[in-house]
């Protein structure tokens, strides 16, 4: 896998998870730490026209330097459950194709602290490149369960004792109604269409953001930030379990 930008391959050194990295002459001394960290890890580093990096990347702002990662290793839905520490707090991903709001969607996921994230295979933006760099490497961090099946990897969850929010604008209940302090999974929709109605189903729970201003509703990864901060607010005011 392909990943671009000083964040995201400065995380994936640090989890460990890169081959070689390819910089560009005139950015040596930008990517200084990048060099450092591969040489003690024993990473090769080479210098290349720019060129390269510019079809590497297909365009994307690379900043002079691009890493090939070792593929993340793919979780299933119930190893996600196990492995959390606490009750488990998850985000379901029913079609998201947009890279950008893949990437800001999976940093918010790191930062809240939250278990890991399940995704659709199909009709989905892909996990490197643009994904990547836009969740300033959290997607080296982060665990992932790639699914065919939204609303049966939703019935796995259910089976393994975790209440499913989906995020539907037009639900009548507010995300801030929701217990969050229980075993969790927020399913989110894909831009535009939100959740598909099978999905929508399967859910446990239906809630929404409520909207103040002139517009609908947030953008996805928006969404999922002020849901996912609401959960930890309920759960650091519930103190441990």
């Amino acid at each position: 896998m392909l990943i671009y930008g000083i964040n995201p391959i400065l995380e994936a050194l640090r989890a460990g998870s890169v081959r070689q990295i390819r910089v560009v002459a005139t950015a040596r001394d930008r990517v200084r730490d990048i060099r450092d960290l591969a040489r003690a890890q024993g990473v090769p580093v080479h210098v290349v026209p720019p060129a390269e990096l510019d079809r590497a990347a297909h365009g994307g702002v690379h900043q002079g330097v691009v890493a090939d990662i070792d593929d993340a290793r793919d979780y299933d839905v119930r190893e996600l459950v196990a492995l959390a520490e606490g009750p488990p707090l998850l985000v379901v991903l029913d079609g998201i194709e947009d890279p950008h709001n893949l990437g800001a969607i999976l940093r918010t996921v790191d930062a809240a602290g939250a278990h890991g994230v399940v995704r659709q295979t199909r009709h989905a933006a892909r996990l490197d490149g643009a994904a990547a760099k836009a969740s300033a490497g959290a997607v080296a961090h982060v665990r992932i369960a790639n699914v065919v099946n939204i609303a049966r990897a939703i019935d796995e969850l259910k089976d393994a004792g975790v209440w499913t929010v989906g995020l539907d604008a037009g639900a009548t209940a507010s995300y801030a109604q929701m217990d969050f302090t229980q075993p969790t999974a927020l399913v989110l929709g894909a831009e535009g269409q939100g959740l598909r109605r099978l999905v929508r189903d399967t859910c446990d729970h239906l809630a929404s953001i409520p909207m103040q201003g002139h517009v609908g509703s947030l953008n996805v990864s928006a969404a999922a930030a002020v849901v996912l901060f609401e959960a930890v607010r309920q759960r650091r005011a519930a103190g441990p379990r």
